[in-house]
C-alpha cells in the first residue's frame, strides 16, 4: 500500500511539473519529438506585395508570437487592431511612437479638436503639428498591448499608419531574422 502511494505521489509531481518543464526546454523537447526531416521551427506566411500580410502565429503554448515577412521593398506591413478596429500598419523602428492620421483616429474612436494639435514633430516629410493620444488597445494576432502612446497627424501629413517604438518597446522581443520580423510578447 505504501509503495502505491509513493508511486502515485511521484507520478502526480511529475505530471504537475511537465508544463513548466516544456516551456523552459521547448526547443529541446520539440527537437526530440520531430522527425529528422522537419527543419522549419515556425510557420511563415507568404505575402502578396500589393496587400498587407496576415501574420503567422508561432506554435508556442502562450501563442504570443507573430512573424511577418518583408514585402518586396523590405517593409513589414500587416493588419493590426487599434481599439478593436482593423487598420493596416507598417512597422517603423525609426518612429518614436505609433503614428496615425486624423481619419484613422476618428475611425478608431478618437475625437480631436484642432487645438489638440499642439505638438511639433519632425517626420520624414518635415516638421508638422501632431496631437498626442493614447490608443486603448493595439493588437496583432494574439499580441495585445494596452494604453499605447500615439501621435495623430493631419491626413495630408501622413497617409498610412506607422507602428513605432511606443508599441515595439512594450514587447518582450522584436528581431529581424532571415527576411522576417519576429514579434514576441
Amino acid at each position: 500500500m505504501l509503495r502505491q502511494v509513493i508511486i502515485f505521489s511521484v507520478c502526480a509531481v511529475a505530471a504537475a511539473s511537465l508544463p513548466g518543464l516544456y516551456q523552459s526546454h521547448r526547443e529541446t523537447i520539440l527537437g526530440v519529438l520531430k522527425p529528422e526531416r522537419a527543419t522549419v521551427s515556425q510557420p511563415v506566411v507568404a505575402v502578396t506585395p500589393s496587400k498587407p500580410q496576415a501574420p503567422a502565429f508561432a506554435d508556442d503554448l502562450s501563442g504570443r508570437k507573430v512573424r511577418l515577412t518583408a514585402d518586396q521593398r523590405g517593409h513589414f506591413s500587416a493588419d493590426f487592431r487599434l481599439n478593436g478596429r482593423m487598420v493596416t500598419g507598417m512597422i517603423d523602428t525609426g518612429a518614436t511612437a505609433v503614428a496615425i492620421n486624423r481619419s484613422t483616429a476618428r475611425r478608431i474612436g478618437i475625437s480631436l479638436q484642432q487645438s489638440d494639435f499642439s505638438q511639433q514633430v519632425d517626420t520624414a516629410n518635415g516638421r508638422t503639428a501632431a496631437a498626442v493620444v493614447i490608443i486603448d488597445r493595439l493588437e496583432i494576432g494574439r499580441i495585445s498591448v494596452d494604453k499605447v502612446p500615439a501621435l495623430v497627424l493631419e491626413d495630408k501629413a501622413l497617409n498610412g499608419t506607422l507602428i513605432g517604438m511606443s508599441f515595439l518597446s512594450r514587447l518582450g522581443k522584436y528581431q529581424v531574422e532571415n527576411g522576417s520580423l519576429l514579434l514576441v510578447q
